[in-house]
Order: C-alpha cells, then structure tokens, then sequence
C-alpha cells in the first residue's frame, strides 16, 4: 500500500529534535513531525511530549518530490474548542457609528505682526519658530514610526 496524502497511520518515534520528531512509517519510510503539528498546546519541549519507540498516530500531509514526508499528530485529533475571547473595554456596539467630523489637517500659525525689528530680534524669532516646527514634526513622525528615532540616537 503506498502512503497518499491524508492517510492516518501508525508509526514509531525513532528520533527527537530541537524542530521535530522522526516518526518510522509502514514500508520501511521515514516521516517528519514538525513542533507545530505535535500537539495544539505550545510546545517547548518535544522530549517532554514524545519519546522514541512511542506508537503515534500521524496523518500525511505532503510527500514531497525528493521523498521527504511531512506528517502531523495533532490533526487526527479533534481540535480543541476555541473559547470567547474577552471584549476589552466593556461590550461594543453591533454597528459603530461613522464619524463625522472632518479630517485634521495642519494649518500654519497666523504671523504676528512685525512691524520695526531689530536684526536679532528677527533671528531670534526665527529660531524659536524654527525649533517649534522641528519638535512638531518630530512628535509626528515618532508617532508614525512608534518612537523609533527617540531609540536612535
């Protein structure tokens, strides 16, 4: 009989691995399980799981060109129940309304007047406009980039 893909088998753990187990198969194959099809808990550990020589049930889920076979434990178990996530912030509403106020849009400050300056009166409010617009624009782009220039420097 040659194994076809979403065929159930039995076959016997003969090596673990830090990624998966190596599962003997009838006909003298060899398959993978990887960690993720091991079991639809989180598995640390697979020695903690499994051991060799253990009898496992597995189903086929790819035989590759090169004969590489992939398997899996956890799907010819039922799947676990899933429970209902917890709502955050109390219980929402079915249909949120749309809102209706208008997008922010960025508007230059209204100049003061300015009548007779100095030259470094000028400059100086040069400068401090400067800075203002400069930290504006950093509050920005931190927020769009989740403070990844804060961590930067």
């Amino acid at each position: 009989m040659a194994l076809q893909v979403g065929d159930i088998v039995e076959g016997k753990v003969t090596g673990i691995k830090p990624f998966g187990a190596f599962v003997s198969l009838p006909e003298g194959k060899t398959g993978l399980v990887h960690i993720s099809e091991v079991s639809y808990e989180f598995v640390q550990d697979l020695s903690a799981v499994l051991e060799d020589g253990q009898t496992v049930s597995v189903k086929v889920l790819s035989i590759a060109p090169d004969g590489k076979i992939a398997l899996s434990i956890k799907r010819t178990q039922p799947a676990p129940e899933r429970g209902a996530r917890p709502q955050q912030g109390g219980a929402r509403p079915a249909h949120r309304p749309k809102r209706e106020e208008k997008p922010r849009v960025w508007q230059p400050k209204p100049a003061a007047p300015q009548g007779e300056m100095s030259f470094e009166d000028m400059m100086a409010r040069y400068k401090s406009r400067s800075e203002e617009k400069i930290a504006d624009l950093k509050r920005v782009t931190e927020n769009h980039r989740g403070g990844y220039s804060r961590r930067r420097g």
